[in-house]
């Protein structure tokens, strides 16, 4: 199973799009699955519910951090770090038309809640929401990136 069909099937099993993403790559995170799970599970619903942006797009973000960032901060680093994660949003915003959770959901004719608790996970859920294929494009956007730089 590639790690874009792992993203889909954990996001399927009912973590967060954030979640989904950054533990298909969990391996490689220099860290535990419990802390990655905490450490990503604010990003779903585009940040807390807030339709921000979008948590499979976080996801990359915090792979990308765990994965590329020194253990010293400096401003080479951060600058590294900043143009991976814009490298690889340009590619999800071209593949998805926005990395914008309200914009993505709106794109396919789902009304974006801001706010309140998350909708229950069922069959109509699923059926009607966007979000399984982006954490599954997501995945495999950073898996590429992490291919050809040498990393996986």
């Amino acid at each position: 199973m590639s790690r874009a069909e792992n993203a889909k099937a954990y996001f399927l099993q009912g973590y967060n799009c954030a979640q989904a993403v950054a533990l298909s790559f969990a391996d490689i995170c220099k860290t535990d699955k419990e802390t990655l799970l905490k450490m990503t599970l604010p990003f779903g619903g585009g940040v807390g519910r807030l339709r921000l942006t979008c948590g499979a797009f976080s996801g990359i973000a915090t792979v990308v951090g765990l994965v590329f960032a020194q253990s010293e901060n400096t401003p080479e680093n951060k600058k590294q770090i900043y143009a991976i994660v814009q490298t690889l949003g340009e590619k999800f915003r071209s593949e998805n038309g926005s990395y914008i959770c309200a914009e993505l959901l709106a794109g396919a004719n789902v009304t974006p809640v801001v706010g309140g608790e998350a909708d229950a996970r069922t069959e109509q859920y699923y059926k009607k929401r966007p979000c399984a294929e982006i954490v599954y494009g997501a995945a495999a956007i950073l898996e590429n990136y992490l291919l050809e730089n040498g990393v996986l």
